[in-house]
């Protein structure tokens, strides 16, 4: 019965985390389209959050009905003379208020209330992405400690937060780059001498691996987090040799090649457990294309402690968050150009289910990550809807490029043919996407 009773918890927590998330950027999606409209002459008649039976509504001063529907997964708005809630068709409306439906405003008014949509989505992520980093800070260019992570008994840990550091073993460090170096460069043991600043004062102290074995993220749908590792712990063995840095974790599951391998893990509060899994073959970008490599999911850390931040100015906030969503954009076109030319499989398309149960690990994470979550997904979904497919915003824009450069409508039959192929297209990727949560590993 306990086991009945997590697996209807955790589905509860997925469905929920999954809804609110998607309200969320549908909301911000459809209020795209309908401020633009709104402000271009356009009448909205419907704004619905979900599809189906209506559960709530109310209608404004400009006569729009503003409602939420009992089928939490998706929405839209229905603007005059819309036949469906795609804008796919249209029915007659009296002629004098004919510029106030979509059908009949100018094309730039047009083109401007379809694009507004995926626009909102991508102006979502940047300012999420931005207030993400007005709020946590950037990390300031010398090495200089942070907050603290807790570690395992045995690892000499004498750093402090505020502490300078300007030599590991000798090696003098600048930067952080100097320190990634060293990491590469100095012998894996559990303990070095580390050389810091402290009140002014300069003095040497025992401190950890330049990069320990510390998770700081589990990917979802992976060996790990089927496993149960989390962020926080740290590996002390693999199939009983001793671990003390990321990378000898990393080599090790690459020799493994997909054979179950053994970890012994420390986690703050429960103390030592052993944890068995196999790494997965999973398709990575590199500078060439892709290469495949065997992954059980965990990134590291890269210290036991947080660099020390300083604030971030707005400009620099909002130069980070275009950053962060252009690469969001950058790597779906990267990724799904590399599937249709066969360089990496099918598999790497995830669907509902997928989305789903990454967005519940984000939401378990915190609400800071569930928030980073939402904004990618923001930019993504963004960047989706400009495909130029019929029944997606990029294929109304497709057909009103044509308007702008044949100064004529593409013709009822046209547009019916490929809406219908359209839909067929958009079916079967979402079917694609389900039977790859079924059934690729």
């Amino acid at each position: 019965m306990s086991v009945l009773l997590d697996m209807l918890g955790g589905f509860l927590w997925t469905a929920a985390s999954f809804i609110v998330a998607l309200s969320i950027i549908v909301t911000v999606h459809e209020y795209g389209h309908y401020i633009v409209a709104r402000l271009s002459g356009i009448r909205a008649e419907v704004f619905s959050l979900g599809f189906g039976p209506r559960l709530i509504s109310r209608r404004d001063k400009r006569g729009t009905l503003w409602q939420i529907a009992a089928i939490p997964l998706g929405g839209y708005v229905r603007f005059l003379g819309d036949a469906d809630a795609a804008s796919a068709g249209s029915v007659p409306v009296d002629p004098a208020r004919t510029r106030q439906s979509l059908t009949g405003a100018p094309l730039w008014a047009r083109f401007a209330t379809v694009a507004a949509g995926p626009v909102f989505n991508f102006i979502l992520a940047v300012l999420v992405f931005a207030g993400m980093a007005i709020w946590q800070g950037l990390p300031v260019d010398e090495v200089r400690v942070g907050r603290l992570h807790p570690t395992p008994p045995g690892v000499e840990m004498q750093l402090q937060t505020g502490d300078r550091v300007v030599a590991v073993d000798g090696a003098p460090v600048s930067d952080w780059r100097d320190l990634g170096r060293l990491a590469a460069e100095l012998p894996a043991r559990e303990s070095h001498d580390w050389t810091v600043e402290r009140d002014g004062t300069r003095i040497t102290v025992p401190g950890p691996d330049p990069m320990p074995p510390l998770i700081a993220g589990v990917a979802p749908r992976s060996a790990a987090v089927a496993a149960g590792l989390k962020p926080g712990d740290v590996i002390l063995a693999i199939d009983g040799a001793p671990v003390f840095r990321f990378d000898e974790l990393r080599e090790h599951v690459a020799k493994a090649g997909g054979r179950p391998v053994l970890l012994k893990v420390w986690r703050e509060g429960a103390g030592v457990a052993d944890y068995t899994l196999a790494a997965r073959e999973q398709d990575l970008p590199t500078e060439d294309g892709y290469t495949r490599r065997w992954l059980i999911g965990v990134t590291g850390a890269g210290t036991y402690f947080d660099p020390a931040t300083r604030p971030a100015g707005l400009g620099e906030a909002a130069g980070i968050g275009v950053s962060r969503t252009w690469d969001i954009i950058a790597s779906s076109v990267s990724g799904l150009w590399a599937m249709i030319t066969g360089q990496i499989g099918s598999c790497n398309l995830g669907g509902a289910i997928s989305i789903a149960e990454t967005t519940a690990q984000a939401a378990s994470a915190g609400g800071g990550n569930f928030i980073w979550w939402i904004a990618v997904l923001s930019a993504a979904i963004g960047f989706l809807n400009l495909m130029p497919v019929p029944m997606l915003d990029g294929g109304h824009l497709m057909f009103y490029l044509y308007e702008a450069v044949t100064r004529r409508r593409p013709s009822d039959r046209v547009m019916d043919i490929l809406s219908a192929l359209g839909l067929a297209a958009v079916l079967s990727l979402m079917v694609l996407g389900l039977t790859n949560d079924l059934f690729c590993p």
